[in-house]
């Protein structure tokens, strides 16, 4: 990368003061919740910013290697969608790893998993969740390189590609039919073989809370305690593709869309406006609080055993925000759960605060595998990858060497 290069990247991540000054957020004393978080803006707006830039933001990218040898070289003007599914599933990742309290400080030390979880999503064919292995695993799904791809399609690209990903043993459900199976998920993560793997605690919190979840209004339920789950769980990203209305977003499913992101497993919300995919991390009364992928940056080049230079992998700014009333109504939820007791609670929360308390359900939470589907197989790698998964490098493996001298923090 140039010098010439280096600027640009850094200028394309900043704002002008003006156009800040139209995004903050207004003096209100409504919450503003971030993925479960609860936050006073009047007085705990630097937490709440700090918040916003730990999540892992991806954007456009230009000059990276062509896609399939002869493909693209930028996802300008197509990738959104498949963006966003990077930054719900690395948020699954972050919490995972590192716990929902974790903060992203570029003046400190930044853990090894950090590192790994980043290299995981670098535009470059060997990573498992670069641009280029979710655009060329999209053509099983009937989407061409290049081809825009709507909420339900990207989730069942991280489905496939999550298989090839011995590292993080995550199991991603993705629902059907606008329903829920309990059976079904707790079957796909009680796999054998995960004997002595850490797994991660509620939520892949700390026994910290992050400082933003002593709101009042939060009912306490922002707020959850590590415990160990069973070795034998699977931490669990559920994505739940919707379509709420047919044109818009029918208002009946306002207040239980709102609910979703108080919730402590929230991973965040997929979706947008036609041909505009953002990914929304929270709400402030009648707006949406979004992270958007429409900035094209450099892309970066990565080196062994040396850290990835990311500050263009951080928002550095204060979040978009837009009317729910807005928002095309098909998206598809998200919610990590790092242990069985942990989605025992999600989905006691979904029957208390949102399938009692609204007349008109955004989904069915249903106990037993309907007997008129067919049967439930978990999902399992395929022997045979005709996708370029076969190019997929694992974090272990591409880590091997790093292991042996520290990752140094650019």
């Amino acid at each position: 990368m140039t010098a010439q290069d280096g600027v640009l990247a850094t200028y394309e991540n900043q704002i002008n003061v003006f156009s800040e000054f139209l995004e903050d957020f207004p003096d209100t004393d409504e919450p503003v919740w971030i993925l479960g978080a609860c936050y006073n803006i009047k007085t705990m707006k630097a937490e709440l910013l700090s918040d916003v830039r730990s999540r892992l933001w991806f954007t456009y990218r230009k000059k990276f290697s062509p896609i399939g040898g002869t493909g693209p070289s930028s996802d300008a003007g197509w990738g959104c969608m498949l963006r966003c599914g990077q930054m719900i599933l690395a948020q699954a990742l972050l919490c995972r790893h590192l716990g929902r309290d974790w903060r992203w400080d570029p003046e400190k030390h930044l853990p090894k998993e950090y590192h790994r979880i980043l290299h995981c999503f670098l535009d470059k064919k060997d990573s498992c969740y670069s641009i280029h292995q979710m655009a060329q695993m999209g053509v099983g799904e009937g989407k061409s390189v290049g081809e825009w791809y709507g909420p339900n399609t990207v989730a069942q690209v991280l489905k496939k590609l999550a298989l090839f990903d011995d590292w993080n043993s995550l199991a991603v459900y993705v629902s059907m039919d606008n329903t829920v199976v309990i059976e079904d998920i707790k079957k796909q993560c009680r796999q054998p073989g995960l004997e002595g793997r850490p797994m991660a605690g509620p939520c892949g919190r700390s026994e910290a809370s992050v400082s933003g979840q002593s709101c009042s209004e939060g009912k306490g339920r922002a707020i959850h305690h590590q415990s160990q789950g069973p070795l034998d769980w699977r931490p669990l990203l559920l994505v739940i593709p919707l379509r709420m209305g047919i044109n818009n977003i029918n208002p009946v499913y306002i207040q239980a869309l709102k609910e979703c992101f108080k919730m402590p497993q929230s991973c965040g919300v997929l979706g947008g406006k036609p041909n505009l995919a953002y990914y929304f991390i929270g709400v402030i009364d009648d707006e949406l609080i979004y992270l958007d992928p429409h900035t094209t940056q450099q892309a970066v080049e990565s080196e062994s055993g040396i850290a990835v230079d990311d500050q263009s992998y951080h928002c550095q700014r204060t979040p978009h925000r837009m009317k729910i009333t807005s928002l095309d109504p098909s998206v598809a939820l998200g919610f990590f759960c790092g242990s069985e007791e942990d989605f025992d609670s999600w989905c006691n929360l979904f029957q208390q605060e949102l399938l009692k308390k609204n007349n008109l359900r955004m989904f069915e939470l249903v106990e037993k595998h309907p007997s008129h589907w067919p049967p439930f197989v978990p999902p399992t790698k395929p022997e045979v990858q005709t996708t370029g998964a076969e190019f997929i490098e694992s974090p272990d493996k591409l880590f091997e060497e790093e292991e042996e001298f520290e990752i140094l923090n650019v």
